[in-house]
């Protein structure tokens, strides 16, 4: 399972704040900007899945950004703007955006847009997915989507189990990220109500299996440096991922 990472741009402190705590509180990552730099400084540093772009940036013109982006970037962007006429709507379409949302608005018909587009990204890269040929890099160590290897440091291969490779997965398209063992259960698909709490049982499934998985990837699995345990949450992979192509 992958939470989508969202990034709120808006030169408006208070919307920017007001929009990322509504959409944390719905299950996303968030991160914020305020200018065209900001927003590349945030592409450039990690994976992001969907841009909420105001149209209005102070000097900078969102819908000129949104231009910029599209000639170097696929990540989906929403703008948002206060300005609801037709042109204003064409105008942000034939740059390549793909929603406009026109203030004031409802915050759930803004979560459900964002979902959609979300959903959208997911169908036409769903090929793609099933030919992963992506390389995955952390610490020195080296994950072959293609192959389905996983290589040390020194250059040995590593054996997994499936559940194991499947947590790694997890693990890899979320860095830095805390997720509770409801979010692993379901991302591992273990059959359960999503909306009740996870079972002691298995609960303590999840941690055999992130310490079978950092027997294995850790230099010392008591004191891990990639897999550590999030106090109160659950488990966050705490290193830098480096994706490529393979």
């Amino acid at each position: 399972m992958t939470i989508s990472r969202l990034m709120v741009v808006d030169d408006d402190a208070e919307m920017r704040q007001m929009l990322s705590q509504y959409l944390r509180t719905n299950g996303f990552f968030v991160l914020t900007a305020a200018s065209e730099q900001d927003i590349l400084n945030h592409l450039d540093a990690g994976r992001i899945d969907l841009v909420l772009l105001d149209v209005m940036l102070g000097t900078e013109n969102g819908v000129d950004i949104c231009n910029r982006l599209r000639s170097e970037q696929d990540v989906p962007i929403i703008l948002v703007s206060a300005l609801s006429a037709d042109h204003h709507r064409m105008a942000g379409y034939e740059v390549g955006a793909d929603d406009y949302i026109a203030k004031p608005f409802n915050p759930s018909l803004l979560l459900a847009r964002v979902k959609a587009v979300l959903r959208r990204g997911r169908r036409s890269a769903s090929l793609s997915y099933r030919r992963n040929t992506s390389v995955y890099q952390f610490g020195g160590w080296r994950y072959d989507g293609k192959k389905d290897t996983i290589s040390a440091p020194d250059g040995f291969q590593v054996t997994l189990s499936k559940r194991e490779t499947n947590l790694l997965k997890v693990l890899l398209a979320n860095p830095h990220i805390p997720l509770t063992r409801e979010e692993i259960a379901d991302a591992l698909n273990v059959a359960r109500d999503p909306a009740a709490a996870l079972e002691s049982s298995e609960s303590r499934a999840i941690d055999v299996l992130v310490g079978r998985l950092r027997s294995k990837i850790e230099k010392n699995p008591k004191e891990p440096d990639f897999l550590r345990t999030e106090r109160g949450v659950g488990y966050v992979f705490a290193v830098d991922v480096v994706v490529s192509d393979g």
